[in-house]
């Protein structure tokens, strides 16, 4: 078969239109999953370097919503939503998430929390609508650099909390 091409691994028809961002926490899945879904929690550590939340309604159930504004270094700020689709404790988050209910070009999130030894590996797959927008939030946006950072942020919160006794 002169001149074809074999490959090993197919890639899956959503690549051009997905972000994957994943990070090892050092912390149990229990606690890592908690500081995900608990609104005490979440609004202290969600969004990249700089960034804060100011919730106004959540309500973390398959259906339930969480509305919030997460408010720019530069004063920016942005209003979000995000519907939670499944929940599988502790191993896996489904959501919906959007500038408001409705919005067309809401994107869909997967959040697998594995363990890892005594750590938590978290994958987040993020699945745009279309590959321009996936490209326009990897450029306009900087996703993949805030998904990171987001990341990292809720592994310093863990490790916090794991310092001063877990889920207090």
């Amino acid at each position: 078969m002169a001149g074809a091409r074999q490959q090993t691994q197919a890639e899956p028809a959503t690549a051009d239109r997905e972000i994957v961002i994943s990070r090892i926490i050092d912390a149990p899945r229990e606690l890592v999953f908690e500081a995900f879904t608990e609104v005490r929690h979440l609004s202290r550590w969600w969004g990249p370097d700089g960034f804060t939340t100011t919730t106004r309604s959540f309500e973390f159930r398959e259906g339930g919503e969480w509305v919030f504004v997460l408010h720019g270094p530069d004063g920016t700020d942005y209003p979000e939503w995000i519907r939670w689709v499944r929940i599988v404790p502790p191993e896996r988050i489904e959501l919906l998430h959007g500038e408001r209910r409705d919005d067309p070009d809401a994107f869909e999130s997967a959040l697998a929390f594995e363990r890892d030894g005594a750590a938590t590996r978290i994958e987040m797959r993020t699945l745009f609508p279309t590959r321009e927008l996936r490209d326009a939030a990897v450029e306009k946006y900087h996703a993949i650099e805030g998904g990171r950072q987001t990341l990292d942020n809720l592994a310093a919160y863990v490790a916090d909390l794991t310092r001063k006794g877990a889920g207090s």
